[in-house]
């Protein structure tokens, strides 16, 4: 394609679906981050916790407050959120997988466009 033609139509659909299926991966990427962090502060907060006494007063954060509560009810609290992390990292790693299999096919058949310009499923040639 020298540089005074216009990509075809198909092939800034096909570039545009490329693009799309990016920004989800980032986006899918940008969220496990997340639940890996959150995931990590729950080990470290179960650690500390389980290093205070069972006398010992514990607290827990509620929006900007801090509440009274046991040590036995935030040990099942951090666990139920590792949890519920680790499974929204199986999920999120799963769709990252996925997209990035699409993508590598996506890239596949942009190539192929390219190196064969004819719009698909044309019947009709070109006026």
């Amino acid at each position: 394609m020298s540089s005074g033609q216009q990509m075809p139509p198909w092939l800034q659909e096909q570039i545009g679906k490329l693009q799309q299926s990016q920004q989800s991966l980032q986006s899918i990427m940008a969220q496990k981050q997340q639940v890996e962090m959150d995931s990590a502060e729950a080990d470290k907060a179960l650690e500390e916790l389980k290093k205070a006494g069972d006398d010992d007063q514990v607290f827990k954060h509620a929006g900007s407050i801090l509440i009274k509560s046991t040590k036995k009810q935030l040990i099942e609290e951090l666990e139920e959120k590792k949890e519920l992390s680790k499974t929204q990292i199986t999920v999120l790693s799963k769709q990252e997988e996925r997209i990035k299999s699409s993508l590598q096919e996506q890239e596949k058949k942009i190539q192929e466009m390219l190196k064969n310009p004819t719009p698909p499923n044309s019947n009709n040639p070109e006026k």
